[in-house]
């Protein structure tokens, strides 16, 4: 892997990720690498999050082999291309299964679900990268997820609409996939204790090219507000058509569109919408403190790189590697089972914000690291109320 991190930025981004301890020990010795499996869709629907993941992963392993290593043990990383299917993430975990200590990833949440059976058998440590509530709930034993999961994006919306007086939401979501359908559910089962009523409900399908069915029965439903719950190309079309069919409801749109992979597309049709993201995305709009300093570290390591931001998914993807970073600190020593229990224990603050790991949150965020935006000239910022809820998640 080819060098990118100056020896006097290492130092910096040491100083600045501290609790994670990074250094030699007294009385270890640097033999033994942490061996990192990164599965991600590097080609195929989901290839763009996937790229994004890849980049943070590589420039947070960098970053801290270039100080030491954790203890002395150094991270080696080993990447595979699950082409952003179920099967190709279950082929490429069988391949490096028996040569990686840990896993990261698939992004795809029908991914992780297909591939978390086998690692659990394996009892290999897995961080996936992907959303869906099945993964951590119930919870297992060796499986933790990094983005926030979808009830928690269903609950702060809910937590939103009941800030800014919305009584009544219609909601469309994608029945193919496990995170949308996640969300749906998650609005159901917490609609009520927010004072919200789902007054219309509409499933489509992944291959859905033309939404003028699902917003023709919402337009008369009495709804004050559409959630679509949506990945990928999806959401692009669903809103374009919104834009155009006159349905005169605020479109609300979830942390799978949180990333200039939908607002490009999406172009003018996203102006005005209001998006859950990653308190991340936000970052210099927080007030001063740890979690404002830690998202711009990495913002400016990444865009002295990459020359763009880093999106949700870069978030996620360095954050994992951060998280790993902190339980083999605690471990103090390269075992799968003692990597399993230290995460168990991790509090640390991330670009995605404080996470809690416990015995029985293998998700370890809160609602409170979910910020609610909307798109003014092509960019995220945060609505009013969001802003009113920072000094909460900076205090955590």
């Amino acid at each position: 892997m080819r060098r990118i991190v100056p020896i006097f930025l290492a130092l910096t981004i040491t100083a600045a990720i501290g609790g994670c301890g990074l250094g030699l020990g007294d009385d270890e010795k640097a033999e033994q690498p942490m061996r990192i499996g990164v599965i991600v869709p590097l080609t195929g629907n989901y290839e763009p999050l996937g790229r994004d993941h890849k980049k943070a992963i590589e420039l947070a392993v960098e970053q801290v082999n270039a100080s030491g290593g954790v203890n002395g043990h150094k991270l080696e990383l080993t990447v595979r291309d699950d082409k952003s299917t179920p099967d190709q993430s279950v082929a490429m975990f069988n391949e490096i299964k028996d040569n990686v200590d840990v896993i990261i990833g698939p992004a795809f949440s029908n991914s992780a679900l297909a591939t978390i059976p086998l690692t659990e058998q394996a009892k290999i440590p897995f961080l996936s990268l992907a959303p869906a509530d099945e993964q951590v709930d119930p919870v297992r034993p060796y499986t933790f997820v990094v983005p926030a999961i979808s009830s928690k994006y269903a609950e702060r919306l809910l937590q939103y609409f009941q800030a800014t007086s919305v009584t009544k939401i219609a909601v469309a979501y994608d029945e193919k996939s496990t995170y949308a359908a996640a969300g749906f559910r998650g609005m159901q089962g917490l609609a009520g204790k927010y004072g919200v009523s789902i007054v219309a409900a509409e499933a489509f399908q992944t291959s859905t090219t033309d939404f003028n069915p699902v917003f023709n029965k919402i337009k008369s439903s009495g709804a004050q507000a559409l959630a679509l719950w949506a990945t990928g190309p999806p959401a692009v079309t669903a809103t374009k058509q919104y834009a155009n069919a006159k349905v005169n409801l605020p479109l609300v749109l979830t942390g799978a569109q949180a990333s200039r992979l939908f607002l490009d597309p999406a172009g003018n049709a996203a102006e005005g919408l209001t998006i859950a993201s990653s308190i991340g995305v936000v970052g210099p709009y927080l007030p001063d403190g740890p979690l404002k300093d830690t998202i711009g570290n990495l913002s400016r390591s990444f865009r002295g790189l990459y020359r763009y931001a880093p999106p949700q998914f870069a978030q996620d993807g360095y954050s994992a590697v951060r998280l790993l970073v902190a339980a083999l600190e605690k471990a103090k020593a390269v075992d799968r089972t003692k990597l399993r229990d230290a995460l168990e224990k991790v509090n640390l603050v991330t670009p995605n914000g404080v996470y809690s790991y416990s015995p029985t949150d293998h998700n370890g965020l809160t609602t409170d690291f979910i910020a609610i935006t909307r798109v003014d000239g092509g960019t995220m910022i945060p609505t009013d109320w969001a802003r009113t809820q920072f000094p909460a998640a900076n205090k955590r």
